[in-house]
């Protein structure tokens, strides 16, 4: 497994950064070539399933995920969720932590995204390679994840 860390600060409130990094389907709106759909029903999540499909027509993969801990942040605590990664290709879980800045919880926040990830078909000399790159294609979609500007 190859773990990487990626951590982003934000004057985004938590509350706020928390409704953002949990929002699946706009993580895939931020990957090339990817989508995503929620196979259970509202609200998130305990239990919450979703797949993230990446590729182009027949020729791409599925990654579902479970939604295994959920614990949004309140006033002067962090909020946690993590996800079990139960896909033929890749594997793994990824933790999204949102730390208030403040105390109040509206002074911003850090994010910190760790994710264990393992690409079945590749070799583990190439464990190296696949964190650089995570680092840098996560790294990017939180970036636009907390750059966005919401709907409506």
């Amino acid at each position: 497994m190859t773990v990487f860390r990626i951590t982003r600060a934000t004057a985004l409130p938590a509350q706020a950064c928390w409704l953002r990094v949990t929002d699946w389907s706009a993580h895939a709106a931020q990957m090339p070539l990817t989508s995503a759909r929620v196979t259970t029903p509202a609200p998130a999540g305990v239990g919450t399933v979703f797949v993230v499909r990446s590729g182009i027509g027949r020729c791409g993969f599925d990654d579902p995920m479970e939604v295994v801990r959920w614990e949004p942040p309140q006033a002067g605590r962090a909020g946690v969720c993590r996800l079990v990664k139960r896909g033929r290709v890749i594997t793994g879980w990824a933790e999204v932590e949102v730390i208030p800045a403040g105390s109040d919880g509206d002074s911003g926040s850090v994010v910190v995204w760790t994710e264990d990830l393992r690409i079945r078909p590749l070799p583990r000399l190439l464990d190296p390679l696949v964190a650089r790159v995570g680092r840098r294609v996560f790294g990017r979609a939180l970036d636009g994840l907390l750059a966005r500007v919401p709907a409506g």
